[in-house]
């Protein structure tokens, strides 16, 4: 079967979207994870599947699979490239697009300027929805491994993230902590681990190590629950930038009962069909 699809980027965090809304979606984890690989097939972070309404609130379904193959909750880089798809495509001519995500709606905003503005929702920050193990909630947790006190923020933004506060982020070596947080079992879910610098009460800077891919160039749900993190720390305003190794984003949260508003660009690189 030819199988075609669209290379997309968001600040270098990259995808193949697929466009199942008249066809159904058959790929499995073994063959999304072959077709991730950068040097067999044709390689990504993540592939995104534009899929009919999953109820009448929405115009469409939006699901992610990471380059491991697994479907995971939410992707804020993915969301912002899946507007871009749709309008691109014709498939819809809105400029605010409700769609259902596996952990519920969200909607996308095509701006004038040509950036995507996604309302992520509420930040998630109970513990057991995060999830996390942990007895009560707190702006600050503590996790105790290998002889060595690691301090968190932990946010939920549909999928989980743990944000480490770091002095100096450009040469840290992130993998092994980055694996240490995502095999404890204070994480049940896994979890993605954001590395974060202050720079000022509006800047910061961000590393992402996400579950099954690794670090990417880009996490829009990074730098959504980075910035939670912050703010809710009182290390930073509540609109900032965000910088990450592919590119800034902009981040608003107006605090507890409003969303996270996340604005940047979406890239279409190429279209592509391969035998699957």
């Amino acid at each position: 079967m030819q199988l075609s699809f669209t290379k997309m980027h968001g600040l270098g965090n990259d995808f193949i979207v697929i466009d199942a809304t008249e066809q159904s979606f058959q790929l499995n984890a073994t063959r999304i994870k072959q077709l991730s690989d950068r040097h067999f097939g044709i390689g990504f972070d993540q592939l995104l599947v534009v899929e009919p309404p999953a109820n009448e609130h929405v115009d469409f379904t939006y699901r992610i699979f990471n380059a491991d193959g697994n479907e995971v909750e939410q992707c804020g880089n993915g969301a912002r490239c899946f507007a871009r798809y749709i309008t691109d495509k014709n498939l819809t001519s809105k400029k605010e697009i409700p769609v259902a995500t596996h952990t519920g709606n969200i909607i996308l905003i095509v701006n004038d300027d040509g950036l995507i503005t996604v309302d992520m929702g509420k930040p998630i920050l109970s513990p057991a929805d995060i999830p996390l193990i942990a007895d009560t909630q707190k702006t600050r947790y503590q996790l105790d491994a290998n002889n060595k006190t690691y301090a968190f923020g932990a946010v939920s933004m549909g999928n989980p993230h743990a944000v480490i506060t770091v002095d100096q982020l450009e040469d840290m070596d992130i993998e092994p902590t980055g694996k240490l947080f995502q095999q404890h079992k204070r994480f049940p879910a896994s979890v993605n681990v954001g590395f974060m610098q202050i720079i000022n009460r509006r800047e910061i800077a961000l590393r992402v190590y996400e579950r099954g891919v690794g670090e990417t160039m880009a996490c829009g749900t990074g730098a959504c629950a980075a910035a939670v993190s912050a703010i809710l720390q009182e290390e930073t305003d509540h609109l900032l930038s965000v910088i990450l190794p592919g590119g800034t984003l902009t981040i608003d949260w107006q605090g507890n009962g409003h969303s996270v508003y996340m604005t940047g660009p979406a890239e279409s690189v190429f279209e592509g069909t391969i035998e699957v």
